[in-house]
């Protein structure tokens, strides 16, 4: 009977350390790709302020779009700092729909538009956007294989033994908000 029971003990104490293991890597790829959105989150906010500072130097009468964009920018840095994906999401989505507001002063204002500092903080920020959007993208697949895992039989067993939760998938309310602004660098 021995000889029966544990070698199957030992097939089970195998599979839970593989299934372990499997889990905490992705647990630790989902956290790592999280920290990369959040540093993407991070430049895509230093780079608004700076359009904001710059655009208002030359459009100060349009006080309502560039009092906007910063009090979104604000409170996209709330919930990148303090919430989770969903929150951020929010946030970010509410953000990324004002911004071609900012972007459309700069045609009421041809010296603007000309000026280099602002060109290259629109082409800084479409690169970050499309950085962004890779990020995003690799994180729910991250989050899709974890969450995956742990609501598959029998890895549940021991994801529901040692803790392991589900993460929320960064999502965007519409799929227009996914894209990268819209630069026109014509002069």
């Amino acid at each position: 009977m021995f000889w029966v029971l544990f070698p199957l003990a030992m097939a089970a104490l195998v599979f839970g350390i593989v299934v372990f293991n499997d889990l905490v890597g992705l647990r630790n790829r989902a956290r790592g790709a999280w920290a990369d959105i959040d540093v993407q989150l991070k430049r895509r906010h230093d780079l608004v302020e700076n359009l904001v500072e710059t655009v208002k130097g030359y459009a100060a009468h349009e006080r309502s779009t560039l009092e906007e964009v910063v009090r979104l920018r604000g409170e996209a840095e709330r919930a990148r700092t303090a919430g989770g994906p969903a929150e951020s999401g929010r946030a970010e989505s509410l953000l990324g729909a004002r911004l071609p507001g900012l972007f459309a002063l700069a045609e009421a204002y041809p010296d603007l538009k000309a000026s280099d500092r602002f060109l290259d903080l629109q082409k800084a920020l479409v690169q970050v956007e499309d950085d962004l959007q890779n990020a995003r993208r690799y994180y729910n697949a991250v989050v899709r294989d974890l969450n995956t895992r742990i609501q598959s039989f029998p890895q549940l067993a021991v994801a529901r033994a040692f803790g392991f939760t589900e993460r929320d998938f960064f999502e965007l309310e519409t799929a227009a908000e996914a894209a990268a602004p819209r630069v026109d660098l014509d002069p």
